[in-house]
């Protein structure tokens, strides 16, 4: 979808969501965008970058953002979306429809303080690095709520949902960490070339918000690491417990089993003519027991 053109501060806005084959051709032949730029742009598989074309003047940017599989599960992956200044018009791709973006862009596009196009790509860019820090409170929420889960019994939901933590801290940290690495990079490039204070503050703020939401991911991850090993200790150590109950039990389920059966045979035994002997058999089988514990306890294997 292409919608209508909108204007910031002089500077036409062109936003594009989830186009198709018909709207990529009318971005080409109205628009005289390349038809490879456009195709790298909405490649989901794409990762953070910025590209300056020396010839036409384009500026190209592509950063990832957070987007939900499903919220309430904590299950996020990220997706890129992309910026792109053509002849002086602004283009925004937001292929996947990340909800984050469209925030970040309307909240940039109704902010009194963007007075040119390039506070208002970094204004959208800090407002999408912001977008990750409600994700990794609700990770910690749920994070301390699996860990109070150690105290109790283990359930498989409860792996299940670490599993989940582990994924989506995978995805988020990775994302954040590469758009960290280009947000240093930015001032660098032909973007940041003669930048006035306020564009120089910018690029400090969203830096300095990128540290600060991936020095969260790292904190979170080395917990849920540490809370996902305890979990393994825990259930390992239940299984041994389990595995030396099962073995002490056959063991001792087995020596009245051989004696019973001894004595059970058809042929003539000692002691089988006295009228207690299934007594003395219960008692061997008693007292063969007991002395095979005390062992066990002495070789430390209880």
């Amino acid at each position: 979808m292409i919608k209508p053109e909108k204007t910031i501060n002089g500077t036409k806005w062109i936003e594009t969501i989830q186009i198709n084959a018909e709207e990529r051709a009318t971005l080409e032949d109205q628009y005289g965008i390349d038809e490879d730029i456009i195709e790298y742009v909405t490649d989901n598989d794409e990762s953070t970058n910025y590209v300056y074309d020396i010839n036409e003047d384009d500026q190209l940017f592509i950063f990832l953002a957070p987007y939900a599989l499903d919220k309430d599960a904590l299950r996020y992956i990220t997706q890129p979306f992309g910026m792109l200044l053509h002849k002086g018009v602004l283009f925004t791709f937001n292929q996947s429809n990340i909800p984050e973006v469209n925030t970040a862009l309307y909240s940039a596009l109704d902010n009194p303080e963007v007075k040119s196009v390039d506070t208002f790509i970094l204004e959208t860019l800090f407002t999408v690095v912001v977008s990750f820090i409600p994700i990794s409170r609700a990770i910690t929420k749920k994070r301390n709520y699996l860990d109070k889960m150690l105290n109790r019994k283990t359930k498989n939901s409860d792996l299940v949902s670490l599993s989940y933590l582990q994924q989506t801290l995978t995805f988020l940290s990775s994302a954040v960490q590469i758009n960290l690495s280009e947000l240093d990079r930015l001032p660098k490039t032909h973007f940041g070339v003669g930048a006035d204070q306020d564009k120089i503050d910018l690029f400090e703020d969203v830096q300095i918000e990128g540290e600060q939401v991936q020095r969260m991911f790292e904190i979170e991850t080395q917990v849920v690491d540490r809370i996902d090993h305890t979990f393994n200790n825990l259930a390992n150590n239940n299984l041994n417990d389990t595995m030396k109950f099962l073995t002490i039990w056959s063991l001792t389920m087995a020596v009245p089993t051989i004696i019973t059966g001894f004595y059970g045979m058809n042929v003539k035994l000692p002691l089988a003519g006295m009228q207690y002997a299934w007594m003395l058999t219960l008692g061997i089988s008693v007292a063969l027991i007991v002395a095979m514990l005390i062992m066990l306890k002495v070789w430390r294997k209880m």
